[in-house]
């Protein structure tokens, strides 16, 4: 006779799901980082190269 059981204990169901929920909450934090990365990095360029002006948005000048 093996020592392994026939049905797995609630404990292994538990750690299994556990781990699976921990996975997914890591990689949804990881797109979110990234995503907040991105856009921060496109405001920051945006700002950084005003668009050029146009004759119907040019400054007076005398």
């Amino acid at each position: 006779m093996s020592n392994i059981p026939d049905k797995p204990s609630d404990k292994a169901n538990w750690t299994g799901a556990a781990s699976i929920a921990g996975a997914a909450i890591g990689s949804a934090a990881l797109v979110a980082a990234l995503l907040y990365a991105s856009r921060r990095k496109e405001r920051a360029e945006a700002r950084a190269n005003p668009a050029p002006l146009s004759a119907d948005n040019a400054p007076e000048t005398d």
